[in-house]
């Protein structure tokens, strides 16, 4: 998993501002205990090498940030597929939209129990306590975990709804 530094960012987007600008910086790459990787512009915390990048041009194309760029502006046709790239055949290609809508839907359906389980275990935020769960703290705890899972699950099932309305 990759994480930009605020500095990075920040770097990166005073770069972008002017219409062309070359940005030079030391850019260091760092590694934390738990083997996270982290780019910054500093490599004043341990774990961090700095990293040898060639010079970085940016250009801007001259209004909003989503404007296509001048060649395809200009008539010219946007970058293709190369024709090496393979290619699949419309029955191929179907029988896997419908494979992936049936792991979506099979997917959903165990989200949707999981999340049922997981309310009536909830009891409406009065879950019975356990036996081991004399201390109320740890009942308090138990109920705000169980809360955390419910909302969980509902948003795992407006994901997989989302992907299910997105397809073909």
């Amino acid at each position: 998993m990759l994480r930009f530094s605020p500095g990075f960012l920040l770097l990166a987007a005073v770069s972008m501002l002017g219409s062309v600008a070359h940005a030079e910086s030391e850019v260091f790459l760092c590694v934390d205990q738990n083997g996270v990787k982290e780019y910054k512009n500093t490599g004043d915390t341990k774990g961090c090498k700095r990293v040898s990048l060639p010079p970085l041009t940016v250009t801007s194309s001259g209004g909003s940030g989503n404007k296509a760029p001048r060649e395809a502006a200009a008539g010219k046709p946007a970058a293709s597929t190369p024709t090496d790239f393979p290619k699949v055949d419309n029955g191929t290609q179907k029988a896997r939209d419908n494979d992936r809508r049936q792991i979506l839907q099979d997917e959903l359906r165990n989200e949707q129990q999981r999340l049922a389980d997981l309310k009536s275990a909830y009891n409406d935020g009065t879950p019975e306590r356990q036996g081991n769960e004399k201390n109320y703290a740890k009942y308090q705890d138990r109920v705000a975990s169980m809360k955390e899972d419910i909302s969980r699950s509902e948003k795992n099932i407006d994901a997989l709804n989302r992907e299910l309305s997105n397809l073909k």
